[in-house]
């Protein structure tokens, strides 16, 4: 439970950042009254039940992210620290998802698995827009950005940008990540906090 509960406090930050481009405690203060946040801490705590062993809890935990959070997030579900719901309405996440650090969705978000039950993988510092659908085997590179109302059936390169249906890069970015291809010249920002949101 305590690496849950670290885990929502740098969610908590991240959202802050992001929010106010401060994460000092009044800022964190103030977006414990925004919305999404509930989902958050629900999803987190669902989380800590889960690494206790205490199935019960979680299930309760599940339900009343449901009920209240507005979100639907599979037990098991996983995801590293800096996950941000900024409007937690109608977002569905299947149990099998595994995503890393920063990851910042918006209202209407589905993250599903496909018919034989795979579900997608994450990298981190991701961004994906409002009514966004991501299904199945896909992976999602490090620093992409996934437009609103995209369909994401195919993996998505670490730094780029896809919108459409299916969803298609129109842009690619410098990153560090391992999973970019090397010698590629940016055609944006370095700086994915440089582009406006897609939310």
């Amino acid at each position: 439970m305590l690496k849950s509960l670290k885990m929502l406090a740098e969610d908590l930050r991240e959202k802050a950042r992001w929010n106010y481009q401060d994460d000092s405690l009044p800022s964190i203060v103030k977006v414990l009254s925004t919305d999404g946040t509930l989902a958050m801490v629900l999803y987190r705590l669902m989380q800590g039940s889960r690494e206790l062993g205490l199935s019960p809890l979680e299930m309760v935990f599940n339900k009343l992210n449901s009920a209240f959070g507005n979100a639907v997030i599979g037990r098991g579900a996983d995801f590293g620290p800096g996950f941000v719901l900024f409007h937690s309405n109608g977002v569905v996440i299947n149990k099998s998802v595994r995503g890393g650090s920063n990851i910042h969705l918006h209202h209407e978000v589905t993250i599903g698995s496909d018919e034989a039950g795979n579900a997608p993988i994450l990298g981190s510092n991701i961004d994906i827009g409002a009514g966004a659908k991501i299904i199945g085997r896909v992976t999602i590179g490090d620093d992409a950005r996934v437009g609103a109302n995209a369909v994401v059936v195919h993996d998505v390169p670490a730094g780029a940008t896809v919108v459409g249906i299916p969803a298609k890069p129109v842009r690619q970015r410098t990153t560090t990540s391992p999973l970019a291809k090397g010698g590629e010249e940016s055609v944006g920002s370095p700086d994915p906090k440089a582009d406006p949101p897609i939310g």
